[in-house]
């Protein structure tokens, strides 16, 4: 595995510098929209690290868990009053520890991402999710961590806070995707080498097209391979499973006779688009394949959004984060942050409406 450094190849930091007219880029993206978003985080986070997110440890924190008997070397601070008067006996609150959330960021750079015909390359709409995914995972003290999956040179950058963190994301999803036809490794290799870099239960965003390579095809279940290791994912971590797609991966155009070329595998394939007959079939191939692959994110537990190179790519996921219309570019948002549903799994919350005097919080 590479370690990339912070700073891009043209000396310049990560995210700036021209850009080639093959690679746009994931275009604007408006300050005030990212500010107005969180990621909220249903499963308990565990971490070393202090934060404001729940753990499913006591510690210290602004959430009452439980009031019990003081013991000795409990912090006579957390003293509580009322129960210690109507009890007699010293009662100290526990409150619920408080950590900081550390999420996995998983950026696909198979061929298969050099690919787009609308406004922009799926590498650039990975690009993009990346940048906003960045900003939202390194505030208030949370941590990100990147790392490249599907190539055989996977860069990898461990989790870091600030701008540190965002930089080190920027300078991975600005990597130019493997060539077509480069043998790179299958996306259920790069997603296990996740999990076993994500130790601590946190946040894993994926952002792929979910398409494998021959290296899949020859493992005889290329879409089971990746949802295996995705489910694994799930069992421990909340996953948003980010999948870019390409309006011409869903229809073809009329424009007589093409040569199609499979960027995993280098293959070529001649077809005659005129064929009504032909086009109508291929739509309906791929609203199944589509279908079968929104299934098999499904079915792993795992939370999925789906991302276009035609258009803006930023809305679908602050409205996938936020649940709510986003605020007009060049307006500034009113609320500092609108936590959206959570991701994964929601823990049932403890709510204590009075000091118990057996130890639990009613």
């Amino acid at each position: 595995m590479t370690v990339v450094p912070l700073r891009s190849r043209g000396g310049g930091a990560a995210g700036a510098g021209p850009r080639p007219p093959h690679a746009p880029g994931p275009g604007h993206v408006p300050l005030a929209t990212l500010r107005a978003l969180d990621l909220a985080v249903g499963t308990r986070v565990e971490d070393l690290w202090p934060g404001e997110r729940r753990s499913p440890a006591v510690g210290a924190g602004t959430e009452l868990a439980m009031v019990r008997p003081y013991e000795i070397g409990d912090d006579v601070r957390h003293l509580e009053p009322s129960a210690t008067a109507r009890t007699g006996e010293p009662h100290v609150r526990v409150h619920v520890a408080e950590r900081a959330l550390t999420t996995w960021l998983a950026v696909d750079g198979s061929a298969s991402m050099r690919f787009g015909t609308a406004d922009r390359r799926k590498a650039d709409v990975a690009e993009g999710v990346a940048l906003a995914v960045g900003h939202l995972a390194t505030r208030r003290g949370n941590r990100l961590g990147v790392m490249t999956v599907g190539v055989a040179d996977a860069g990898v950058r461990p989790p870091r806070q600030g701008r540190g963190g965002l930089l080190a994301a920027l300078a991975l999803a600005r990597r130019e995707p493997e060539a077509d036809g480069s043998a790179g490794v299958s996306l259920a290799v790069g997603l296990r080498r996740v999990g076993a870099l994500a130790r601590r239960p946190g946040l894993i965003v994926v952002v792929s097209d979910f398409r494998e390579g021959p290296q899949g095809e020859a493992a005889g279940e290329p879409v089971a391979a990746w949802a295996h290791a995705l489910k694994r994912l799930a069992a421990r971590h909340a996953v948003l499973a980010v999948e870019v797609r390409d309006p011409r991966e869903q229809e073809l155009p009329a424009v007589g006779a093409v040569d199609f070329v499979d960027p995993e595998s280098g293959r070529t394939l001649r077809v005659d688009t005129s064929s009504r007959a032909l086009r109508e079939r291929f739509a309906q191939a791929a609203a199944r394949e589509r279908a079968a692959l929104a299934g098999a994110i499904r079915e792993t537990g795992a939370d999925h959004l789906l991302v276009s190179t035609q258009g803006e790519w930023l809305r679908p996921l602050a409205t996938f984060l936020g649940r709510r219309p986003l605020p007009a570019r060049g307006q500034a948002s009113g609320a500092p942050r609108v936590a959206g549903r959570p991701l994964g799994k929601a823990a049932p919350p403890v709510r204590p409406s009075r000091p118990s005097t057996s130890g639990e919080a009613t």
